[in-house]
């Protein structure tokens, strides 16, 4: 490993060099990282990369989901649940089941079980490339919101239909009340072990005594324990992440100092810049390796039927986004839905659009032993299921990346946009913050104002009077009050965010709060 090493750290470098050029060619970064690892693959002499899935399940899922749930909105995903709910769970099993029945009866050697593992392996779109190509483009936030709700949920669903599958496949049989238990556990207790060890660290940070760097260090460890945890039980670690996930994050202002938030933003920031960009070099630079054991089928063959479960995947992806619209357009004449305007037929094609595969899919083949158990046959159809996994991820990849941009350009999705322009939210909500500031100064401190040269040009400046505040030198005494007051401004936005009915979003309002952070964490530098 030691040996490799400076092999790596170029590849950190390439990485970064990738995604520069990814960002100036406005490509989304995954499509040419996948690219790049085939290329350097065939370079002569350069180390033969092996992806052990326990790196991938254990070292890169936990992070990249926490860090997912961190971002998310949860009054979002609390808005669009039925249809989230429906992608990351009805839409996965339908793939899964549309492909075991194409592999059954088109893929020589495929039975229902070994399709069905197929299927669980490649339901689950990934998350990453859909957010890395939407970034160039504008599209309603609704979508975005369900986009990033299912990508938290899908790959749970489909990791415990792989369980399912394998099962099935080493005994021979489906035993269904069994299988219900099994799945009412991983999801139970997954959500449970999550949530109850994202409290204990919740309670842990709030009351010991610690520092910005053990807080940052402290949501490091958070995920892997939840995901080995509720793993160790055989629940479902994928749900302990994201269930523990959401609850640190709607709550990081009772627990986290500001410091802690500021700083702790920046790392993760870095940690998923490197772990993304890792894991699609690494698809391209297992090439060989995976090529290496198709045995007993031609190449062309193995492709071919690549392309052929990417087509049913697309489809079936497809059917079931405009499904989905048919079923909420009925269903809101009995149930409130959160949005019963009908989308037409173009913001149901681009999600349907937006099925591109990854690591989470590999890492799953690769998980697949080479024996049924240990001294026994050997896995049936192991490597062409691999091999197959690899065609998925990098045809939907190249042909959905790369067209996504576009299809999103031509019908002019942007145009069933559901939220006002982001700078009118903007100006908006800071006129109210100042107003609701400005009314607390009035109620609360209006005698030291009258006093502080400070907090009176921190008054003019919420009045809209004046720009940025100068560097007054403050007394403890002044330092202490304007910190209350943005204390009180914090509380206000976190209680504007749970009301209903207004016009902001969650993530404008994460903006002000950093805002915030910042201003606060300004003031307490000061001398």
């Amino acid at each position: 490993m030691i040996e490799n090493f400076p092999f790596y750290l170029s590849l950190i470098v390439a990485i970064i060099l990738l995604i520069m050029l990814a960002d100036k060619i406005k490509v989304a970064y995954p499509v040419l990282l996948v690219l790049a690892g085939l290329l350097i693959s065939f370079i002569p002499g350069i180390p033969v990369v092996r992806i052990d899935p326990e790196l991938i399940f254990i070292i890169f899922l936990p992070p990249l989901l926490y860090e997912a749930a961190w971002a998310i909105s949860w009054k979002e995903l609390w808005k669009w649940r039925r249809i989230v709910g429906s992608f990351a769970f009805v839409v996965v099993f339908l793939t899964a089941v549309s492909v075991a029945v194409v592999a059954n009866y088109f893929i020589p050697g495929f039975s229902l079980a070994l399709g069905f593992l197929l299927g669980g392996i490649v339901s689950p779109p990934d998350a990453v490339s859909a957010n890395a190509i939407l970034k160039f483009v504008k599209v309603p936030k609704s979508m975005s919101s369900i986009l990033e709700g299912e990508s938290l949920l899908n790959d749970a669903s489909s990791l415990i239909i792989f369980r399912f599958a394998m099962i099935a496949v080493a005994t021979g049989q489906f035993i269904w009340y069994e299988a219900a238990f099994s799945f009412s556990w991983m999801v139970i207790g997954g959500v449970g072990i999550g949530l109850l060890i994202g409290w204990l660290f919740m309670k842990g940070q709030k009351y010991l005594p610690t520092d910005a760097n053990m807080d940052t260090i402290l949501t490091i460890v958070a995920p892997y324990v939840m995901y080995m945890a509720a793993e160790g039980v055989h629940s479902s670690g994928v749900l302990a992440v994201v269930s523990g996930g959401l609850l640190l994050s709607n709550n990081r202002h009772s627990f986290l100092s500001t410091s802690s938030r500021i700083r702790g933003v920046n790392v993760w920031e870095s940690l998923t810049f490197v772990l993304n960009g890792l894991v699609f070099v690494l698809i391209g630079l297992d090439l060989p390796e995976i090529t290496s054991g198709l045995e007993g089928v031609s190449l062309s063959s193995a492709i071919g039927y690549g392309l052929l479960v990417t087509a049913v995947l697309i489809v079936v992806r497809i059917l079931s986004a405009y499904g989905a619209v048919l079923v909420t357009l009925i269903a809101r004449n009995y149930i409130p839905v959160a949005d019963s305007r009908n989308p037409g037929f173009k913001a149901p094609l681009v999600i349907g659009w937006t099925g591109m595969r990854g690591v989470v899919s590999l890492a799953a083949a690769l998980s697949i032993p080479t024996q049924i158990y240990a001294g026994g046959p050997a896995f049936p159809q192991r490597n062409l299921i691999l091999f197959i996994t690899f065609i998925v991820i990098l045809t939907t990849l190249l042909v959905q990346g790369l067209t996504l941009p576009y299809l999103i350009k031509k019908i002019n999705i942007s145009s069933f946009d559901d939220h006002i322009p982001d700078d009118k939210v903007n100006e908006l909500l800071k006129r109210e913050m100042a107003k609701f500031t400005l009314g607390h100064i009035a109620d609360n401190y209006e005698e030291v104002f009258r006093k502080s040269p400070f907090l009176q040009q921190v008054h003019e400046k919420w009045r809209g009077k004046t720009g940025a505040t100068e560097d007054i030198r403050i007394s403890k005494e002044i330092r202490k009050v304007y910190l209350e007051i943005l204390n009180e401004q914090r509380r206000w936005l976190i209680a504007k965010n749970s009301e209903k009915n207004h016009h902001y979003d969650e993530h404008t309002i994460r903006k002000h709060l950093l805002q915030i952070d910042l201003e606060e964490e300004r003031i307490r530098l000061m001398h």
